[in-house]
């Protein structure tokens, strides 16, 4: 099955299986190799909410959402681990907001030549981060925000080869 598909069957599987009026349309499924993250949208705050309490506001739906949930959102969330082998983690988007209630952090190993560990002390020495660890997040987070377009049009790329992978022959038969 290709990556494309099983995305496709987890996301069926959560749209089936959450309960009715949670959120506004179908949840977000984002996966990798480790987590299935499910961000579902929540009613916007009406237009003519001043800015000023519009953050806080969409914080307290997201919050009371969060409390209102958490016994069933543990339950589904266990039913798709057995099911699907990945850690399941929670979020909501509303009024332009996303929040994230759990997310995975995973240990990933990487080689570094100096004068890019130089990057990295650089920022902890100026403060930016407490560790090399947290500085390669943040330099990975600067990179995520800044180049979403690129790595929008990258995963595209990389679900056409699955596409075209699957439809080619087996090999392995």
């Amino acid at each position: 099955m290709s990556a494309e598909d099983m995305t496709a069957e987890v996301r069926g599987w959560f749209t089936g299986r959450l309960p009715e009026g949670w959120f506004t349309g179908a949840p977000e499924i984002v996966r990798d190799r480790e987590e299935i993250a499910v961000i579902g949208t929540l009613p916007d705050p009406p237009e003519d909410t001043p800015e000023a309490e519009r953050a806080a506001l969409v914080e307290g739906l997201a919050r009371r959402f969060r409390e209102e949930t958490r016994e069933r959102r543990i339950e589904i969330a266990r039913e798709a681990e057995l099911r699907f082998r990945q850690k399941v983690s929670w979020g909501v988007s509303c009024g332009g907001f996303t929040v994230m209630f759990t997310t995975l952090s995973v240990p990933v190993m990487t080689r570094l030549r100096q004068s890019e560990r130089q990057v990295l002390d650089t920022l902890v020495a100026a403060g930016v981060a407490r560790s090399r660890s947290d500085a390669l997040a943040w330099c990975v987070r600067l990179v995520g925000r800044n180049a979403d377009t690129w790595l929008a049009d990258l995963r595209d790329a990389l679900q056409h080869v699955d596409r075209v992978r699957a439809a080619g022959p087996d090999v392995h038969s």
